[in-house]
């Protein structure tokens, strides 16, 4: 009885630390830390943001090229410049998070430096897109808006099922 009673205490004991200490958390490759407490977590997360970039660029596509508002744009753009970005996203690309419920292909993990890059340069469009706006330039800001199009399509090719 005495040692169901110190095994009891020692698993409670384990219990609280592990309590304490918060939830385990996935680490994102980049280094940036931990950020979400599983895998599945972050898969989800990001489909809902990259839909959400999705969004954010057939509104723009609207405001730009079929209304020509570029200020009406500006708080979409401000959000595309916060959300489109290696910083906002890489952390949820956390090493395995791909096969089940996910898009994401192994290759991701193989060639993450070339990965990041791919999120460089959507930060670069998505500057020259909001650079055309501010120029109110309607006709650069429809190119700009192909070309981070296609940053996204080479990109998902590559690294999306």
């Amino acid at each position: 009885m005495l040692m169901l009673r110190k095994s009891v205490m020692a698993v409670l004991a384990t219990g609280v630390t592990l309590a304490l200490a918060g939830p385990l958390q996935a680490e994102s490759p980049n280094g940036e830390g931990p950020r979400f407490e599983d895998p599945r977590e972050a898969v989800t997360w990001r489909r809902e943001e990259l839909k959400g970039i999705e969004r954010l660029v057939r509104q723009l596509r609207f405001d730009l090229v079929n209304n020509r508002d570029a200020r009406g744009a500006e708080p979409r753009l401000a959000e595309l410049a916060e959300v489109a970005s290696g910083e906002h996203l890489l952390p949820a690309f956390i090493e395995g998070s791909h096969g089940r419920g996910s898009e994401a292909r192994a290759r991701i993990w193989e060639e993450w430096e070339e990965f990041e890059a791919g999120f460089a340069a959507l930060e670069e469009r998505v500057a020259a897109l909001r650079e055309a706006a501010e120029a109110e330039d309607y006709r650069l800001a429809t190119r700009e808006l192909s070309d981070l199009s296609l940053t996204c399509r080479s990109c998902h090719r590559r690294y999306r099922y």
